[in-house]
């Protein structure tokens, strides 16, 4: 697949395709439908009498998404909200369950490319990580309303980060003296509190990756958000339906595995990946942000 708007391409496309088999279905839903890249894809194998129903919380993805799906004209329809409220968003479609479902569970390259949006160091820009623009809490607002306690359990938990406890005293010791507002400025903190050794051990990985995930996370509320959209699938899918979630680290590819598992084990549904499909050679060559995606899927029993 070549990348859409703005260079965007989706991650394991051919994989999607293969275990959710598209064709023939009537009614897609994709929970976070970005720029559009899958759900394209997905309406192209599904043929013409399908529909899609396409997700997100920003309305940049939204526009963008109805500028490349719009060759399919009213059988997509688009909704912002967020991917958790998936059963509010189908009752406001007129729609009870859906025959498949896909959430692509990473930032688009749109979003991690614009520096306004504040999600990458790779330019500098405002402390910002919102998903949803209107959401009244900001990366910024976390860094200095948190506790130095706080904030190495934050780090610690949604960055899997070892020197946590450094890196939030750093922090502290920082913003006592100026106000932390731009992305450059907490890279640069985070990496002179990382020991030089871990450094050189993480070659070819900033220090500052693993809080900068745990700071989205939270402000985005984003395993919140998945677990609560795991929990309805049940009553989301028609017997028969499938679903697949791309995950790119642990703390999203476990909850994933294990709902999976219970449904698979309470007779719900069965388990189409038992291990997660990955990106191929390539795909990484293609779109390097694939190597670390990881794709589950289930199909719902009648």
């Amino acid at each position: 697949m070549t990348p859409n708007a703005r260079g965007h391409l989706p991650v394991l496309t051919e994989q999607v395709l293969r275990v959710l088999q598209p064709a023939g279905r009537r009614l897609l839903v994709d929970c976070t439908i970005g720029p559009g890249g899958h759900a394209e894809a997905l309406l192209d194998a599904a043929g013409r009498d399908a529909r899609l129903i396409g997700i997100d919380l920003d309305e940049t993805s939204l526009a963008l998404a109805r500028g490349n799906l719009e060759r399919f004209g009213e059988r997509v329809r688009l909704f912002r909200a967020n991917f958790a409220d998936v059963c509010d968003v189908l009752a406001e479609a007129g729609e009870e369950r859906t025959d498949l479902l896909l959430a692509d569970l990473g930032v688009a390259s749109t979003q991690l490319d614009d520096a306004a949006r504040g999600l990458s160091f790779a330019a500098d820009g405002p402390l910002d990580m919102r998903m949803d623009p209107q959401a009244a809490r900001t990366a910024a607002d976390l860094v200095h309303r948190l506790s130095e306690t706080q904030l190495a359990d934050l780090i610690y938990r949604f960055g899997e980060e070892r020197y946590s406890r450094r890196i939030a005293r750093a922090i502290v010791v920082a913003r006592t003296q100026n106000r932390i507002e731009r992305t450059s400025e907490l890279a640069r903190i985070v990496a002179g509190a990382v020991p030089p050794a871990a450094r050189r051990r993480r070659r070819g990985v900033h220090p500052a990756t693993r809080t900068f995930q745990a700071l989205r996370i939270a402000v985005n509320d984003e395993l919140g958000s998945l677990q609560r959209m795991l929990e309805r699938l049940e009553q989301v899918l028609t017997p028969g339906g499938r679903a697949a979630v791309i995950s790119f680290h642990s703390l999203e590819d476990r909850p994933v595995k294990q709902h999976f598992a219970r449904l698979a084990a309470a007779g719900a549904a069965r388990l189409l990946t038992r291990k997660p499909l990955t990106a191929t050679v390539a795909d990484i060559a293609a779109n390097p942000r694939s190597r670390s995606a990881k794709l589950r899927a289930i199909e719902r029993t009648a």
